[in-house]
């Protein structure tokens, strides 16, 4: 997959990596940038790559949630109401700018990403697996923005910082839309899929029989500790946080070619998972901290598995 991504992303394999963790974790990913960055490429390349279908949804102040998950239309004909199918009936799901709609059409999304359903008119309807939700914010426009509330950040498996390219990555972006790339036309650049439905299933048998140290267990458990007695923190790490670290590691060992857990690699993750999950206190704030920082210290106090 890394390797057919590499056709089209440039500068961006690190994202594009996290994000396949994320994907056979089975969880969903925040993407935080200023617009032009690749982040709808990425979820573009990432829907071809599994054979699956992709969807956008652009998220406005007048986005209702039945605009996402679908209505019930009456057919005269039948006498009958049908299924009108939203966007979520998907694998992979943009949602473009989701701080810009309303809390009840953000709320929309919640039933999906945990439950992988969506109810309409007190009917249950299975969405088909695969199912990630890609969601992006831009860091810097605030105004006319509705904060995502930490019940649904903490459905977000990463929240990933998406950052400019280097000048070399920049340069070799532009040879290639000189030379003909068109970014809405991945067919034509040769990406193939190369994970079906099966082989999906595969994968994720195989992560889950990754082996997990004693030791492991304690130092995840040690991060979610002192997440939540940070003099720093109003708001530390939940359960939830912990199983995401512990799932998501297995995966990345996995990808790395291991069929156990490193501490390097509960260390790489934690801040992914944990960036978006705890709340600083405004004197931290105003001290210029920021989530990161504060999860850098508590990575050096947590005492490091041997």
């Amino acid at each position: 997959m890394r390797q057919e991504a590499q056709k089209v992303i440039v500068g961006q394999e690190e994202l594009f990596k996290l994000v396949v963790v994320s994907f056979f974790t089975g969880g969903h990913v925040l993407l935080e940038g200023v617009p032009g960055t690749a982040k709808t490429l990425v979820a573009k390349t990432l829907a071809m790559l599994v054979s699956g279908e992709f969807s956008r949804v652009q998220f406005t102040p007048d986005l209702m949630p039945s605009d996402i998950v679908g209505t019930s239309v009456y057919d005269s004909a039948t006498h009958q109401f049908n299924l009108k199918r939203g966007p979520v009936f998907t694998n992979v799901l943009l949602a473009d700018e989701i701080n810009r709609a309303p809390a009840k059409t953000q709320s929309a999304l919640l039933e999906c990403m945990e439950e992988r359903q969506v109810s309409i008119d007190g009917v249950r309807h299975e969405l088909s697996p695969p199912f990630m939700v890609l969601a992006t914010q831009n860091p810097v426009e605030y105004e006319g923005t509705y904060p995502l509330p930490e019940a649904q950040l903490d459905r977000f498996l990463f929240k990933l910082h998406v950052g400019y390219p280097g000048r070399e990555m920049e340069r070799q972006i532009l040879m290639n839309y000189h030379e003909g790339f068109d970014a809405t036309q991945l067919e034509n650049a040769g990406v193939e899929n190369v994970v079906d439905k099966d082989s999906l299933l595969q994968c994720q048998e195989e992560i889950q029989a990754v082996t997990v140290e004693d030791a492991i267990f304690d130092y995840i458990v040690s991060l979610a500790e002192a997440s939540r007695d940070s003099p720093e923190l109003v708001l530390g790490g939940s359960p939830r946080a912990s199983i995401a670290l512990l799932l998501a590691s297995k995966t990345y060992a996995a990808l790395e070619g291991r069929n156990y857990i490193v501490p390097d690699d509960v260390k790489l993750l934690t801040p992914h998972v944990y960036r978006h999950r705890i709340l600083l206190k405004p004197e931290a704030e105003i001290e210029g901290l920021s989530a990161d920082n504060v999860i850098e210290q508590l990575l050096a106090s947590a005492e490091i598995p041997r």
